[in-house]
């Protein structure tokens, strides 16, 4: 029988709403803003009376809180005013001291029920929520200088140990270059080099010094090393930015060497500017006794302190740690627990051992940028970020025994800066320093804003959509405004299932979605229309406005589909939004306006006999 659907399509059809309604539901529910504490070690715990001291420290703040809940590794506080939930994060750090993580959450209010269904509501894209973006910049020919500084100390070791003798061998730009004695010395040494580096090639040019050899790492050595830099800073980074506790961070690549950071929700931006942006690293140094080591002066409060020299080559880096915590000695000073790798530990108890007496300086590294005027060909003035180095000694204690994998660090600046190298030090060494080139920050009430309008540009423009349907295609526009409608409960829910991010080009993508999700119905329509001024009955002009329609919706639709997708693969954050929004659109509107539609016409006159028919 003509436009009648077996049993197991109408149950299809009502599975997916079903599907619809459960999984966009969690949105109806948005989360409560919270305070979460955790502790700087895994075997601490968060138990009732930690919560009690929590609250009790809100309660002297006199900021309202409720739904207080912890299990052991984190407790939570839910605000009742958003606006104080900086103020509660301040009190409740000042309260616990610096052995705990305090961090800015947001709290689910979504069912039980729906929770163990897997809904949860859509995530919110730095434009929605608020929050700071920043564009980080990793400088490569550092990582690649740190490479062959190695490189060279290796290949002198070698030569020493062959007893080959050199007049120079130093590192210049991005190349080794050695100057020799004669022509005996320099060709065991270019056989050793292309023995045991091999990744070093040698390099040769039009009136070079035949007594001379000139290394340059291989290419593809060269791009691993890029490669493996980015990939260890992106580690880093998202460590980092999870002990901050922020809700669905974001931290991804963008082109050869920059990294976009996102993070939602965060209204303590000085704070994750501090974290983010600080590129620190540790080295521990001998105090030298010659007249060859490095002049450092101590990090202390003023700025100011003594000079003391250091050896050039470390004992250890940063890179050694394994596990840092902040805590306090026995007289209630600052200080940082250091845990390292089985490679560090025996390092920094060799070095130790024979130097039993002598100072052990800990240098502290920071890659910073500085704002600087400069002036264009134009002849206008620019401002522009020029990084540069700031080393300083924050410790220099004397040796007093063999050291092994676990030591502290001393003479530290306060609480705060004793949590925060032990965060960067946990979070793992960066490979090459990092430099913040652009910054924005979106505040919560910007987004909120946004939010109001994205709602509004979508009500509005399917308010125009379903009255446009209902004039032109009556008793059929009404079928197409309630699969519309359903499309647009299907968009949220696979969003929400998948854990799309919302942003607000995906809100444009939803409008667009809107006007594209009845195209397919207003194909069908009009073929409808021409089928029955061609003489057809009701029932043959609506199947074969169905059948004859749906190669050329296809057609569109596929080729849409392309296109979102190539946006999604090559395009970046708010392009891939509108993407995200797009394609998943595009799917649900083909379900919806071909056999959701389909359905509701069937199920009212299908198989029945009518003569006339209001489209």
């Amino acid at each position: 029988m003509l436009n009648k659907f077996p049993l197991w399509k109408n149950m299809m059809i009502l599975l997916v709403i079903v599907f619809g309604l459960t999984y966009a539901a969690p949105n109806f529910y948005p989360p409560d803003a919270a305070v979460q504490l955790s502790g700087q070690s895994g075997a601490m715990a968060i138990d009732e009376a930690v919560l009690e001291k929590v609250e009790g420290a809100l309660a002297e703040g006199n900021i309202e809180h409720f739904g207080g809940e912890a299990d052991g590794e984190s407790a939570l506080v839910r605000i009742k005013d958003k606006d104080l939930q900086l103020r509660a994060k301040e009190l409740i750090q000042a309260e616990m001291g610096g052995e705990y993580i305090v961090a800015l959450n947001l709290a689910p209010t979504t069912p039980d029920w729906l929770s163990s269904l897997g809904g949860t509501p859509m995530k919110l894209g730095l434009d929605l929520s608020g929050g700071v973006h920043f564009l980080l910049e990793v400088d490569l020919d550092s990582a690649l200088a740190v490479r062959l500084e190695g490189d060279l100390g290796e290949i002198k070791a070698a030569l020493r140990d062959e007893r080959i003798r050199y007049r120079s061998l130093e590192l210049k730009g991005n190349q080794i270059i050695g100057q020799f004695r004669d022509a005996d010395q320099i060709d065991k040494a270019m056989m050793i080099v292309r023995t045991n580096f091999r990744e070093l090639q040698p390099q040769s040019a039009p009136g070079q010094n035949p007594l001379s050899m000139v290394l340059n790492l291989s290419e593809a050595a060269t791009n691993t090393l890029e490669d493996n830099a980015i990939k260890q800073n992106l580690t880093s980074l998202r460590n980092r930015v999870n002990e901050l506790g922020v809700s669905e961070p974001l931290v991804s690549r963008q082109g050869k060497n920059r990294i976009v950071v996102e993070l939602p929700g965060v209204q303590d931006t000085a704070e994750a500017k501090r974290i983010i942006g600080k590129t620190a690293n540790l080295e521990f140094r001998l105090e030298s006794q010659g007249r060859g080591g490095e002049s450092f002066e101590f990090r202390t409060p003023g700025g100011q302190g003594p000079n003391a020299l250091l050896e050039k080559k470390a004992v250890i880096t940063g890179e050694n740690v394994t596990d840092a915590r902040a805590s306090f000695d026995e007289n209630g000073r600052p200080q940082v627990n250091i845990t390292l790798d089985s490679s560090g530990g025996w390092q920094m108890g060799h070095a130790t051992r024979d130097n039993i007496g002598r100072r052990l300086g800990v240098l502290f590294i920071e890659y910073k940028t500085k704002l600087e005027k400069s002036i264009s060909d134009t002849g206008e003035v620019e401002i522009i970020p020029v990084p540069f180095v700031e080393k300083h000694i924050i410790s220099l204690a004397t040796v007093q025994a063999q050291l092994g994998k676990q030591f502290r660090i001393t003479g530290l600046d306060g609480q705060r800066e004793s949590s925060e190298l032990a965060l960067l030090l946990r979070a793992g060494a960066l490979a090459a320093p990092m430099y913040i080139v652009e910054e924005r920050t979106i505040g919560p009430s910007l987004g909120a804003d946004n939010i109001a309008l994205g709602v509004k540009s979508v009500t509005v423009g399917m308010a125009f959509v379903l009255l446009f349907m209902v004039v032109v295609y009556r008793a059929f526009g009404l079928a197409a405004n309630v699969a519309l409608g359903m499309n647009l409960l299907l968009l949220v829910a696979f969003m929400s299932l998948l854990g799309a991010t919302l942003t607000l080009p995906g809100i444009a993508g939803i409008v667009l979605t809107v006007g594209m999700a009845v195209d397919a119905n207003v194909l069908i329509f009009s073929r409808i229309r021409e089928e029955r001024r061609e003489g057809a009955s009701v029932q043959s002009a609506i199947s074969a406005g169905y059948d004859r329609a749906f190669v050329s919706i296809l057609d569109a639709n596929i080729t849409t589909l392309i296109v979102a997708l190539i946006l999604f693969l090559i395009g970046s954050g708010p392009v891939q939004g509108f993407a995200v929004t797009l394609s998943i659109g595009i799917l649900t509107s083909m379900f919806t306006s071909i056999v959701m539609t389909r359905g509701l016409v069937n199920l009212v006159v299908g198989g029945r006999k009518i003569e006339k028919l209001w489209i």
